[in-house]
Protein backbone atom coordinates (compact mmCIF):
# COMPACT_ATOMS: atom_id res chain seq x y z
CA UNK A 1 0.00 0.00 0.00
CA UNK A 2 2.83 2.58 0.99
CA UNK A 3 4.87 1.51 -2.14
CA UNK A 4 2.50 4.33 -4.15
CA UNK A 5 3.66 6.83 -1.90
CA UNK A 6 7.68 6.50 -2.33
CA UNK A 7 7.75 8.00 -5.73
CA UNK A 8 9.61 11.02 -5.16
CA UNK A 9 6.56 13.27 -5.90
CA UNK A 10 7.42 16.87 -5.56
CA UNK A 11 5.92 20.47 -6.26
CA UNK A 12 7.99 23.13 -7.71
CA UNK A 13 7.40 26.63 -5.53
CA UNK A 14 6.33 28.08 -8.77
CA UNK A 15 3.59 25.39 -9.27
CA UNK A 16 2.51 25.51 -5.81
CA UNK A 17 2.21 29.14 -5.85
CA UNK A 18 0.32 29.56 -9.27
CA UNK A 19 -2.08 26.83 -7.67
CA UNK A 20 -2.68 28.12 -3.73
CA UNK A 21 -4.85 30.96 -4.22
CA UNK A 22 -7.52 29.76 -6.31
CA UNK A 23 -7.30 26.69 -3.66
CA UNK A 24 -7.84 28.25 -0.52
CA UNK A 25 -10.62 30.51 -2.31
CA UNK A 26 -12.57 27.66 -3.34
CA UNK A 27 -11.61 26.02 0.14
CA UNK A 28 -13.57 28.88 1.78
CA UNK A 29 -16.46 28.33 -0.63
CA UNK A 30 -17.19 25.22 0.44
CA UNK A 31 -16.58 25.32 3.86
CA UNK A 32 -19.36 28.11 3.77
CA UNK A 33 -21.49 26.26 1.87
CA UNK A 34 -21.12 22.90 4.49
CA UNK A 35 -22.25 25.61 7.09
CA UNK A 36 -25.64 26.47 5.79
CA UNK A 37 -26.15 22.81 4.47
CA UNK A 38 -25.45 21.95 7.70
CA UNK A 39 -22.92 19.21 7.54
CA UNK A 40 -20.29 18.22 9.22
CA UNK A 41 -16.78 17.17 8.89
CA UNK A 42 -14.42 14.75 10.25
CA UNK A 43 -10.33 15.31 8.94
CA UNK A 44 -7.91 12.73 10.40
CA UNK A 45 -4.71 13.43 10.39
CA UNK A 46 -2.02 10.58 10.22
CA UNK A 47 1.03 8.85 9.71
CA UNK A 48 4.82 8.81 10.09
CA UNK A 49 7.04 10.42 12.32
CA UNK A 50 8.33 13.66 11.19
CA UNK A 51 5.66 13.38 8.18
CA UNK A 52 4.92 16.62 8.44
CA UNK A 53 1.19 16.15 10.39
CA UNK A 54 1.63 19.34 12.43
CA UNK A 55 2.29 21.43 9.45
CA UNK A 56 -0.59 20.03 7.68
CA UNK A 57 -2.91 20.77 10.77
CA UNK A 58 -1.93 24.55 10.97
CA UNK A 59 -1.70 25.19 6.94
CA UNK A 60 -5.78 23.84 7.18
CA UNK A 61 -6.23 26.38 10.20
CA UNK A 62 -5.01 28.91 7.79
CA UNK A 63 -6.75 27.96 4.89
CA UNK A 64 -10.07 26.97 6.32
CA UNK A 65 -12.37 30.18 8.53
CA UNK A 66 -10.99 29.14 11.66
CA UNK A 67 -14.57 30.13 13.33
CA UNK A 68 -15.84 26.98 12.06
CA UNK A 69 -13.26 24.55 12.83
CA UNK A 70 -12.41 22.60 15.83
CA UNK A 71 -8.96 21.31 15.92
CA UNK A 72 -8.22 18.09 18.59
CA UNK A 73 -4.74 16.83 19.62
CA UNK A 74 -4.89 13.41 20.86
CA UNK A 75 -2.01 12.58 23.01
CA UNK A 76 -2.03 10.86 26.71
CA UNK A 77 -4.92 10.22 28.35
CA UNK A 78 -6.44 12.07 31.23
CA UNK A 79 -7.60 11.28 34.16
CA UNK A 80 -10.96 11.77 33.19
CA UNK A 81 -10.81 9.92 29.97
CA UNK A 82 -9.19 6.81 31.47
CA UNK A 83 -12.00 6.27 33.82
CA UNK A 84 -14.38 6.06 31.00
CA UNK A 85 -14.84 4.08 28.10
CA UNK A 86 -11.54 5.09 25.37
CA UNK A 87 -14.50 6.40 23.05
CA UNK A 88 -15.14 9.10 25.07
CA UNK A 89 -12.77 10.98 24.42
CA UNK A 90 -13.83 10.95 20.73
CA UNK A 91 -17.46 11.64 20.72
CA UNK A 92 -16.49 14.34 22.85
CA UNK A 93 -14.90 15.89 20.30
CA UNK A 94 -17.09 14.94 17.10
CA UNK A 95 -17.69 18.23 15.79
CA UNK A 96 -21.26 19.91 15.85
CA UNK A 97 -23.31 20.06 12.28
CA UNK A 98 -22.39 22.81 10.11
CA UNK A 99 -18.53 22.96 11.69
CA UNK A 100 -15.65 20.94 10.69
CA UNK A 101 -13.17 18.87 13.64
CA UNK A 102 -9.47 18.43 12.43
CA UNK A 103 -8.41 15.73 14.36
CA UNK A 104 -4.39 15.23 14.88
CA UNK A 105 -4.13 11.75 16.08
CA UNK A 106 -7.57 9.69 16.57
CA UNK A 107 -8.86 6.12 17.28
CA UNK A 108 -6.28 4.78 15.23
CA UNK A 109 -3.37 5.72 17.33
CA UNK A 110 -3.64 3.43 20.75
CA UNK A 111 -4.74 0.11 18.75
CA UNK A 112 -1.45 0.56 16.06
CA UNK A 113 0.86 1.42 19.03
CA UNK A 114 -0.18 -1.34 20.95
CA UNK A 115 0.21 -3.90 18.23
CA UNK A 116 3.74 -2.68 17.95
CA UNK A 117 5.02 -3.20 20.63
CA UNK A 118 3.49 -6.35 21.36
CA UNK A 119 0.57 -5.46 23.63
CA UNK A 120 -1.84 -6.87 22.25
CA UNK A 121 -2.48 -9.46 19.88
CA UNK A 122 -3.22 -9.57 15.85
CA UNK A 123 -6.71 -10.82 17.01
CA UNK A 124 -7.29 -7.45 19.17
CA UNK A 125 -5.80 -5.69 16.81
CA UNK A 126 -8.49 -6.78 14.21
CA UNK A 127 -11.24 -6.47 16.87
CA UNK A 128 -10.06 -2.53 17.08
CA UNK A 129 -10.44 -2.11 13.69
CA UNK A 130 -14.17 -3.79 13.29
CA UNK A 131 -15.07 -1.48 15.73
CA UNK A 132 -13.87 1.56 14.50
CA UNK A 133 -15.12 0.35 10.94
CA UNK A 134 -18.62 0.51 12.64
CA UNK A 135 -17.93 3.62 14.11
CA UNK A 136 -17.55 5.35 10.89
CA UNK A 137 -20.18 3.76 9.48
CA UNK A 138 -22.22 4.87 11.83
CA UNK A 139 -20.98 8.88 11.58
CA UNK A 140 -20.83 8.55 8.24
CA UNK A 141 -24.86 7.21 7.76
CA UNK A 142 -25.82 10.09 10.24
CA UNK A 143 -24.66 12.74 7.57
CA UNK A 144 -20.75 13.24 8.67
CA UNK A 145 -17.97 13.81 5.59
CA UNK A 146 -14.90 11.85 7.00
CA UNK A 147 -11.41 12.47 5.04
CA UNK A 148 -8.88 10.19 6.81
CA UNK A 149 -5.21 11.14 5.70
CA UNK A 150 -1.89 9.24 6.17
CA UNK A 151 1.44 11.09 5.69
CA UNK A 152 4.29 8.73 4.75
CA UNK A 153 7.53 8.97 4.55
CA UNK A 154 10.40 6.16 3.19
CA UNK A 155 12.78 5.24 5.70
CA UNK A 156 15.36 6.55 4.57
CA UNK A 157 13.62 10.29 4.36
CA UNK A 158 12.33 9.38 7.91
CA UNK A 159 15.99 9.48 9.19
CA UNK A 160 16.99 12.55 7.40
CA UNK A 161 14.24 14.47 8.19
CA UNK A 162 14.70 13.86 11.97
CA UNK A 163 17.87 14.83 12.00
CA UNK A 164 17.55 17.91 10.31
CA UNK A 165 14.88 18.52 12.89
CA UNK A 166 16.88 18.04 15.91
CA UNK A 167 19.57 20.10 14.25
CA UNK A 168 17.12 23.23 13.23
CA UNK A 169 17.34 24.88 16.89
CA UNK A 170 13.51 26.40 15.75
CA UNK A 171 12.57 22.93 15.60
CA UNK A 172 15.10 20.01 17.57
CA UNK A 173 12.00 20.21 20.66
CA UNK A 174 9.38 18.45 18.17
CA UNK A 175 11.90 15.28 17.89
CA UNK A 176 10.96 13.07 21.30
CA UNK A 177 12.94 9.85 22.22
CA UNK A 178 9.86 7.86 21.21
CA UNK A 179 10.68 9.26 17.54
CA UNK A 180 13.88 7.91 17.17
CA UNK A 181 12.57 4.40 18.88
CA UNK A 182 9.63 4.10 16.71
CA UNK A 183 12.25 4.94 13.89
CA UNK A 184 14.11 1.34 14.83
CA UNK A 185 10.47 -0.11 14.80
CA UNK A 186 9.93 1.23 10.94
CA UNK A 187 9.13 -2.32 9.08
CA UNK A 188 6.80 -3.05 11.85
CA UNK A 189 4.88 0.17 12.12
CA UNK A 190 4.37 0.13 7.96
CA UNK A 191 3.74 -3.68 8.39
CA UNK A 192 0.93 -2.91 11.28
CA UNK A 193 -0.62 0.27 9.93
CA UNK A 194 -1.08 -1.04 6.07
CA UNK A 195 -2.95 -3.58 8.20
CA UNK A 196 -5.69 -0.80 9.84
CA UNK A 197 -5.49 1.28 6.56
CA UNK A 198 -6.46 -2.12 4.69
CA UNK A 199 -9.31 -3.01 7.50
CA UNK A 200 -10.75 0.45 7.90
CA UNK A 201 -10.97 1.66 4.13
CA UNK A 202 -14.09 1.99 3.04
CA UNK A 203 -16.71 3.95 0.52
CA UNK A 204 -17.87 6.27 3.12
CA UNK A 205 -14.42 6.67 4.68
CA UNK A 206 -11.36 5.85 2.47
CA UNK A 207 -7.87 6.73 3.16
CA UNK A 208 -5.70 9.06 1.53
CA UNK A 209 -2.35 8.00 1.82
CA UNK A 210 0.09 11.33 0.49
CA UNK A 211 3.83 10.87 0.11
CA UNK A 212 5.17 13.56 2.45
CA UNK A 213 8.45 13.90 1.34
CA UNK A 214 8.37 17.49 -0.23
CA UNK A 215 5.96 19.71 1.65
CA UNK A 216 4.41 21.80 -0.47
CA UNK A 217 3.39 18.30 -2.73
CA UNK A 218 2.01 17.18 0.80
CA UNK A 219 -0.32 20.28 1.30
CA UNK A 220 -1.45 20.62 -1.72
CA UNK A 221 -2.71 17.42 -2.60
CA UNK A 222 -4.43 17.47 1.20
CA UNK A 223 -5.85 20.41 -0.09
CA UNK A 224 -7.07 19.04 -3.14
CA UNK A 225 -8.43 15.74 -1.89
CA UNK A 226 -9.97 18.12 0.66
CA UNK A 227 -12.35 20.39 -1.89
CA UNK A 228 -13.33 17.81 -4.08
CA UNK A 229 -14.73 16.26 -1.20
CA UNK A 230 -16.55 18.56 0.29
CA UNK A 231 -17.86 19.87 -3.45
CA UNK A 232 -19.08 16.10 -3.80
CA UNK A 233 -20.74 15.88 -0.84
CA UNK A 234 -22.46 18.95 -1.16
CA UNK A 235 -23.50 17.90 -4.62
CA UNK A 236 -25.74 15.51 -3.09
CA UNK A 237 -28.99 15.94 -2.41
CA UNK A 238 -30.81 13.82 0.84
CA UNK A 239 -32.89 11.42 -0.44
CA UNK A 240 -36.09 11.06 1.05
CA UNK A 241 -36.69 7.90 3.30
CA UNK A 242 -39.33 6.93 4.77
CA UNK A 243 -40.61 7.55 8.26
CA UNK A 244 -43.02 6.39 10.96
CA UNK A 245 -43.49 2.89 11.82
CA UNK A 246 -44.40 1.19 8.73
CA UNK A 247 -41.27 -1.57 8.69
CA UNK A 248 -42.22 -2.62 11.95
CA UNK A 249 -40.85 -6.35 12.66
CA UNK A 250 -44.03 -8.66 11.93
CA UNK A 251 -45.35 -10.24 15.76
CA UNK A 252 -47.22 -13.29 15.35
CA UNK A 253 -50.83 -12.95 16.29
CA UNK A 254 -50.20 -9.59 17.61
CA UNK A 255 -48.66 -10.82 20.95
CA UNK A 256 -45.74 -9.60 22.22
CA UNK A 257 -42.83 -9.88 25.31
CA UNK A 258 -45.34 -7.73 27.05
CA UNK A 259 -48.25 -10.14 27.00
CA UNK A 260 -46.08 -12.58 29.02
CA UNK A 261 -45.87 -10.27 31.95
CA UNK A 262 -47.74 -11.36 35.25
CA UNK A 263 -48.89 -7.94 35.92
CA UNK A 264 -50.70 -9.73 38.76
CA UNK A 265 -47.46 -9.92 41.18
CA UNK A 266 -47.93 -7.80 44.38
CA UNK A 267 -46.59 -7.39 47.61
CA UNK A 268 -47.90 -6.45 50.95
CA UNK A 269 -47.67 -3.57 52.50
CA UNK A 270 -45.22 -5.48 55.63
CA UNK A 271 -43.64 -7.70 52.89
CA UNK A 272 -42.71 -4.82 50.74
CA UNK A 273 -41.00 -2.84 54.24
CA UNK A 274 -39.35 -5.73 54.90
CA UNK A 275 -37.69 -6.32 51.51
CA UNK A 276 -37.24 -2.45 50.96
CA UNK A 277 -34.84 -2.15 54.27
CA UNK A 278 -33.22 -5.38 53.12
CA UNK A 279 -32.50 -4.31 49.22
CA UNK A 280 -31.62 -0.49 50.05
CA UNK A 281 -29.31 -1.77 52.48
CA UNK A 282 -27.74 -3.75 50.36
CA UNK A 283 -27.30 -0.80 47.10
CA UNK A 284 -25.65 0.73 49.66
CA UNK A 285 -23.44 -1.73 50.45
CA UNK A 286 -22.46 -2.20 46.74
CA UNK A 287 -21.87 1.09 45.88
CA UNK A 288 -19.93 2.00 47.89
CA UNK A 289 -17.67 -1.33 47.12
CA UNK A 290 -17.91 -0.26 42.79
CA UNK A 291 -16.75 2.96 44.47
CA UNK A 292 -13.81 1.55 45.80
CA UNK A 293 -12.96 -0.82 43.39
CA UNK A 294 -13.68 2.13 40.34
CA UNK A 295 -16.26 0.32 38.95
CA UNK A 296 -19.11 2.34 37.52
CA UNK A 297 -22.85 1.74 36.84
CA UNK A 298 -25.41 2.53 34.50
CA UNK A 299 -29.13 2.53 34.93
CA UNK A 300 -31.48 3.28 32.55
CA UNK A 301 -35.71 3.47 33.08
CA UNK A 302 -38.00 3.54 30.01
CA UNK A 303 -41.51 2.70 30.52
CA UNK A 304 -45.29 3.27 29.72
CA UNK A 305 -45.94 7.04 30.62
CA UNK A 306 -47.48 7.24 34.48
CA UNK A 307 -45.35 3.49 34.76
CA UNK A 308 -44.04 4.65 38.54
CA UNK A 309 -40.48 5.68 36.63
CA UNK A 310 -39.69 8.35 38.93
CA UNK A 311 -41.06 6.78 42.31
CA UNK A 312 -38.80 3.61 41.55
CA UNK A 313 -35.06 6.04 41.11
CA UNK A 314 -36.10 7.79 43.79
CA UNK A 315 -36.16 4.39 45.67
CA UNK A 316 -32.82 3.33 44.17
CA UNK A 317 -31.00 7.00 45.06
CA UNK A 318 -32.75 6.82 48.61
CA UNK A 319 -30.12 4.20 48.80
CA UNK A 320 -26.99 5.64 47.20
CA UNK A 321 -24.41 8.01 48.76
CA UNK A 322 -25.60 11.49 46.84
CA UNK A 323 -22.26 12.13 46.14
CA UNK A 324 -21.52 8.96 43.94
CA UNK A 325 -24.54 9.46 41.59
CA UNK A 326 -26.22 11.72 38.87
CA UNK A 327 -29.91 11.82 37.23
CA UNK A 328 -29.98 12.67 33.78
CA UNK A 329 -33.18 13.09 32.46
CA UNK A 330 -34.38 12.78 29.04
CA UNK A 331 -36.18 14.66 27.03
CA UNK A 332 -36.49 16.49 23.69
CA UNK A 333 -32.78 17.15 21.97
CA UNK A 334 -32.14 20.97 22.63
CA UNK A 335 -30.46 22.76 19.46
CA UNK A 336 -27.32 22.03 20.93
CA UNK A 337 -27.91 18.00 20.89
CA UNK A 338 -29.51 18.34 17.51
CA UNK A 339 -26.44 19.45 16.22
CA UNK A 340 -24.65 16.21 16.74
CA UNK A 341 -24.95 12.45 16.22
CA UNK A 342 -28.14 11.33 18.44
CA UNK A 343 -25.90 9.20 20.63
CA UNK A 344 -23.77 12.58 21.72
CA UNK A 345 -25.94 13.48 24.48
CA UNK A 346 -25.76 10.08 25.88
CA UNK A 347 -21.73 9.56 25.66
CA UNK A 348 -20.98 12.90 27.18
CA UNK A 349 -23.14 11.98 30.43
CA UNK A 350 -21.26 8.53 31.14
CA UNK A 351 -20.31 8.34 34.81
CA UNK A 352 -16.45 8.47 36.27
CA UNK A 353 -15.33 5.46 37.96
CA UNK A 354 -16.86 4.19 40.38
CA UNK A 355 -20.28 7.00 39.95
CA UNK A 356 -23.36 5.56 39.33
CA UNK A 357 -25.72 7.57 36.50
CA UNK A 358 -29.22 7.09 36.10
CA UNK A 359 -30.95 8.28 32.79
CA UNK A 360 -34.76 8.55 33.54
CA UNK A 361 -36.01 8.00 29.56
CA UNK A 362 -32.77 7.32 27.05
CA UNK A 363 -31.13 6.32 23.27
CA UNK A 364 -33.76 4.23 23.30
CA UNK A 365 -36.16 6.93 22.18
CA UNK A 366 -34.83 6.45 19.02
CA UNK A 367 -36.51 3.11 18.66
CA UNK A 368 -39.44 3.88 20.63
CA UNK A 369 -40.80 7.29 20.19
CA UNK A 370 -39.12 8.50 17.43
CA UNK A 371 -40.28 5.35 15.12
CA UNK A 372 -43.81 5.51 16.34
CA UNK A 373 -43.35 8.91 16.15
CA UNK A 374 -42.09 9.32 13.07
CA UNK A 375 -39.82 11.58 13.97
CA UNK A 376 -36.76 9.14 12.70
CA UNK A 377 -36.68 7.74 9.18
CA UNK A 378 -36.87 4.01 9.12
CA UNK A 379 -33.85 3.66 8.14
CA UNK A 380 -32.31 5.19 11.00
CA UNK A 381 -34.16 3.56 13.83
CA UNK A 382 -33.35 0.00 11.91
CA UNK A 383 -29.78 0.67 12.25
CA UNK A 384 -30.20 2.32 15.81
CA UNK A 385 -30.30 -1.86 17.01
CA UNK A 386 -26.84 -2.37 16.10
CA UNK A 387 -25.68 1.33 17.40
CA UNK A 388 -26.75 0.88 20.46
CA UNK A 389 -25.86 -2.67 20.86
CA UNK A 390 -22.23 -1.49 19.72
CA UNK A 391 -22.08 1.24 22.42
CA UNK A 392 -23.57 -1.08 25.46
CA UNK A 393 -20.90 -3.21 24.39
CA UNK A 394 -18.44 -0.87 24.90
CA UNK A 395 -19.70 -0.15 28.48
CA UNK A 396 -19.61 -4.03 29.45
CA UNK A 397 -16.24 -3.93 28.15
CA UNK A 398 -14.79 -0.79 30.45
CA UNK A 399 -16.43 -2.93 33.51
CA UNK A 400 -19.58 -0.94 33.75
CA UNK A 401 -22.22 -2.17 35.26
CA UNK A 402 -25.55 -1.60 33.19
CA UNK A 403 -28.79 -2.67 34.24
CA UNK A 404 -31.91 -1.80 31.74
CA UNK A 405 -35.66 -1.51 33.10
CA UNK A 406 -39.07 -1.39 31.08
CA UNK A 407 -41.62 -0.94 33.65
CA UNK A 408 -44.65 -2.34 32.12
CA UNK A 409 -48.07 -1.55 33.22
CA UNK A 410 -51.62 -2.61 31.71
CA UNK A 411 -53.75 -0.53 29.62
CA UNK A 412 -56.54 -0.54 32.45
CA UNK A 413 -54.25 0.54 35.06
CA UNK A 414 -52.57 3.39 33.04
CA UNK A 415 -55.91 5.11 32.75
CA UNK A 416 -56.79 4.81 36.12
CA UNK A 417 -53.07 6.77 37.39
CA UNK A 418 -54.06 9.24 34.71
CA UNK A 419 -57.51 10.24 36.01
CA UNK A 420 -56.01 9.96 39.40
CA UNK A 421 -53.54 12.38 38.42
CA UNK A 422 -56.01 14.82 36.76
CA UNK A 423 -58.54 14.75 40.20
CA UNK A 424 -55.04 15.07 42.34
CA UNK A 425 -53.84 18.86 42.42
CA UNK A 426 -50.45 18.27 43.42
CA UNK A 427 -50.00 15.08 40.91
CA UNK A 428 -52.00 17.16 38.13
CA UNK A 429 -48.72 18.87 36.80
CA UNK A 430 -47.66 15.17 35.60
CA UNK A 431 -50.12 14.20 33.42
CA UNK A 432 -50.20 16.83 29.79
CA UNK A 433 -52.00 16.41 26.56
CA UNK A 434 -48.89 14.21 25.60
CA UNK A 435 -49.61 11.54 27.76
CA UNK A 436 -52.99 11.36 26.44
CA UNK A 437 -51.62 10.77 22.10
CA UNK A 438 -49.39 8.80 23.27
CA UNK A 439 -52.07 6.41 24.54
CA UNK A 440 -53.47 6.55 21.22
CA UNK A 441 -50.37 4.76 20.20
CA UNK A 442 -50.60 2.07 22.64
CA UNK A 443 -50.83 -1.08 20.01
CA UNK A 444 -47.83 0.51 18.08
CA UNK A 445 -45.63 1.23 20.67
CA UNK A 446 -46.30 -2.70 22.01
CA UNK A 447 -44.62 -3.31 18.87
CA UNK A 448 -41.83 -0.92 18.89
CA UNK A 449 -41.19 -2.49 22.34
CA UNK A 450 -41.21 -5.61 21.61
CA UNK A 451 -38.94 -5.39 19.00
CA UNK A 452 -36.77 -3.11 20.87
CA UNK A 453 -36.20 -6.07 23.68
CA UNK A 454 -35.87 -9.11 20.85
CA UNK A 455 -33.10 -7.08 19.37
CA UNK A 456 -31.29 -5.60 22.16
CA UNK A 457 -31.79 -7.99 25.21
CA UNK A 458 -27.87 -9.11 25.16
CA UNK A 459 -25.56 -10.89 27.47
CA UNK A 460 -23.62 -8.22 28.40
CA UNK A 461 -26.77 -5.51 29.01
CA UNK A 462 -30.11 -7.97 29.72
CA UNK A 463 -33.69 -6.06 29.60
CA UNK A 464 -35.72 -6.76 32.96
CA UNK A 465 -39.36 -5.88 32.08
CA UNK A 466 -40.70 -4.99 35.24
CA UNK A 467 -44.28 -5.94 36.47
CA UNK A 468 -45.45 -2.45 37.26
CA UNK A 469 -49.10 -2.67 37.90
CA UNK A 470 -47.80 -2.94 42.02
CA UNK A 471 -45.74 -0.21 42.77
CA UNK A 472 -44.40 -1.89 45.74
CA UNK A 473 -43.59 -4.71 43.83
CA UNK A 474 -41.93 -3.18 40.63
CA UNK A 475 -39.64 -0.84 42.93
CA UNK A 476 -38.70 -4.31 44.76
CA UNK A 477 -37.96 -6.26 41.36
CA UNK A 478 -35.38 -3.18 40.31
CA UNK A 479 -33.90 -2.89 43.61
CA UNK A 480 -32.82 -6.71 43.13
CA UNK A 481 -32.23 -6.32 40.01
CA UNK A 482 -29.84 -3.70 39.93
CA UNK A 483 -27.68 -5.15 43.18
CA UNK A 484 -27.51 -8.75 41.28
CA UNK A 485 -25.91 -6.63 38.66
CA UNK A 486 -23.39 -5.13 40.68
CA UNK A 487 -22.67 -8.04 42.63
CA UNK A 488 -21.58 -9.87 39.41
CA UNK A 489 -19.53 -7.12 37.80
CA UNK A 490 -17.83 -7.30 41.44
Amino acid sequence: MFEAAELGQKVSEKKYQAALPKMRSALLEAHFALKVAKIPVIIIISGADGAGKGEAVHRLNEWLDPRGVDTHAFWQSSDEERERPPYWRFWRALPARGRIGILFGSWYTEPIIRRVYGESKTSELDNALERIAFFEKMLAEDGAVIIKFWFHLPKKAQKQRLKAMEKNPKTHWRVLPSDWKHFKMFDKFVKISERALRRTDSGPAPWHVIEATDRRYRELTAGQIILKTLRDRLKKQPVATQTGDAASLPVKKGITILDHVDLSQRLTDHEYDKQLAKYQGELTRLTWAANKKKVSTVALFEGWDAAGKGSAIRRVTSAVDPRLYQIIPVAAPTDEERAHHYFWRFWRHLPRAGRVTIFDRTWYGRVLVERVEGFARVDEWQRAYLEINDFEEQLADARIAVAKFWIHISKEEQLRRFKERENTPFKRYKITDEDWRNRKQWDAYKRAINDMVAHTSTEYAPWTVVAGNDKKFARIQILRTLCAALEKQL
